[in-house]
């Protein structure tokens, strides 16, 4: 029947497609990865990365967690985690991660001067992040969480086909224009078969600190009305607050610094909702 035909058309089309994918292989010593992705870049997706990796592990001390920036071109996770330098190697030529706050942080940033910018094309930064992935002896991690650059390009894509990925989560503000890309991020996870744990809304609302007075600068429900369209979960709404920003800026993020604000409590919350969603991990 046609019906069998065309079915039998698709797998050996898929097959075709999957001979020239690499091999899905772990990164050793860690269990679960998590991605962070935005489709636009200005949506505040590495200060988001960087607030749940901490949150993982304060909503539950017996958790290793660590964070991979794998932005090459503009890496801000060695400012955010306030880490400088260069990895040690050890004995067999692993780079090993800068740690602070009890995360162990990989980035590009430590490989070069920090106002050095990366002028590559697109061969070289997969070879970086070839390396940032493989050539790094991360120990022992519950939690890998990766900062993805912005946008549905190469390395989004060299990510997604060489490890496995427990979940991905798409950051978005409420704007239209930031929605269109977010909803591009989601698709692109999709078609790689990454799960998709859900959406968080950043910088949804401003509250004047003087007059407590609450505008919504980039729209009220934007991520809401994504999610429900996607069909996906929303997992959270950060504030657009002086305080994230001037946490992260100083490398102090606002998850340590101030652990009892309304910022604070809004990624642990969010950190709660992506560990509820992943996989039981291996053991």
């Amino acid at each position: 029947s046609s019906g069998s035909r065309d079915e039998a058309l698709r797998d050996k089309r898929a097959r075709l497609l999957a001979r020239g994918l690499p091999k899905q292989k772990p990164i050793e010593g860690v269990k679960q990865v998590v991605v962070l992705a935005s489709g636009k870049g200005g949506v505040g997706k590495s200060t988001t990365a960087v607030n749940i990796a901490l949150a993982l592990a304060a909503n539950d001390s017996t958790k290793e967690v660590g964070l991979l920036d794998a932005d090459v071109y503009g890496p801000s996770i060695p400012k955010m985690m306030n880490l400088k330098g260069n990895p040690e190697l050890t004995p067999k030529n692993l780079m090993r991660p800068l740690k602070n706050y009890g995360i162990a942080c990989m980035s590009m940033g430590f490989l070069i001067e920090e106002t050095a910018p990366v002028v590559w094309r697109g061969l070289m930064v997969m070879s970086a992040i070839e390396k940032l992935l493989r050539q790094v002896d991360w120990g022992q991690l519950d939690y890998l969480v990766i900062d993805m650059p912005p946008g549905t390009g190469d390395v989004q894509l060299s990510v997604s086909q060489n490890i496995p990925i427990a979940g991905a989560v798409i950051i978005s503000t409420p704007q239209d224009v930031a929605l269109l890309d977010a909803r591009k991020g989601a698709e692109m996870f999709r078609k790689v078969h990454v799960p998709v744990l859900g959406l968080v809304q950043n910088m949804s609302v401003f509250q004047c600190p003087k007059c407590k007075h609450e505008t919504h600068i980039f729209g009220a429900d934007g991520v809401k009305d994504l999610a429900k369209t996607l069909g996906l979960d929303i997992l959270g709404d950060i504030p657009l607050h002086v305080n994230i920003r001037e946490t992260c800026d100083s490398g102090q993020p606002v998850v340590i610094s101030q652990p009892q604000s309304d910022a604070a409590k809004a990624y642990l919350k969010i950190a709660m909702e992506i560990v509820r969603r992943l996989p039981v991990p291996p053991a």
